[in-house]
């Protein structure tokens, strides 16, 4: 059974207000906006808090979640969004509903730039997008996530036709998994070429990972735990 916001702000005692919300170290400020000292270490944390909140949201404990980070939490100042942005982390994932970043992480307006596709795949827009937010905002961590389950992932591994647009879409996904047969090993497979090929095919983002500037990493969100792992 679907998990409805309701029910889930129901199960949790209004995690998305508690736990979800919960304070986050303020690790730095510039011009209003929240600059983290470790991009990586404060996403993995947000998921470490979202997924907590995604297991309890599958009991019957309805009592808010406890324990989280007793700092004050960091808020982008809405003037200082209404004029521009300066996200800390550009993230290239996976169009599919259930996987939201800026849930998945725990983040707030302004921390993420983010670019979906189905598939996560690294064609000549989305590689435009990642290069906007790493050369323009200056964002400097850069993740691509695949996730369990992927639709794209799954049609690319059936050899049942699709139509013109979506068999456009998934033959990178196809070239990407090699005739992998296995769902998950096809999803990091899809997520790790996705990320080679931004490399591969943009000068901008080769320089930025090669003078230290940019530091890309590749995750894969599980649906059933909530929890990004790392796979390179």
């Amino acid at each position: 059974m679907g998990i409805h916001r309701r029910h889930f702000l129901q199960k949790t005692g209004g995690l998305a207000l508690t736990a979800l919300m919960q304070p986050r170290a303020v690790e730095a400020a510039e011009d209003g906006f929240c600059v983290p000292n470790d991009p990586l270490q404060t996403l993995m944390a947000g998921n470490n808090r979202f997924a907590e909140a995604w297991r309890r949201a599958e009991g019957d404990n309805r009592a808010p979640l406890r324990g989280a980070d007793p700092d004050p939490r960091c808020f982008n100042a809405p003037s200082a969004l209404a004029t521009g942005q300066h996200p800390w982390a550009t993230v290239l994932t996976c169009s599919d509903s259930r996987v939201s970043p800026n849930w998945v992480f725990d983040t707030t307006p302004g921390e993420l730039f983010v670019i979906r596709n189905a598939g996560n795949s690294a064609f000549t827009e989305a590689i435009a997008s990642v290069e906007y937010g790493v050369s323009v905002l200056k964002t400097p961590l850069l993740m691509v996530m695949g996730h369990s389950g992927c639709g794209a992932v799954t049609a690319a591994m059936d050899a049942n036709p699709l139509t013109p647009s979506l068999d456009r879409l998934i033959k990178p996904i196809r070239e990407n998994i090699n005739g992998s047969s296995d769902l998950e090993d096809a999803v990091q497979r899809n997520a790790l070429a996705s990320a080679s090929t931004l490399i591969q095919r943009s000068t901008v983002l080769a320089d930025a990972k090669a003078s230290g500037a940019l530091k890309l990493v590749v995750g894969c969100f599980q649906l059933n735990s909530g929890v990004v792992s790392l796979i390179e």
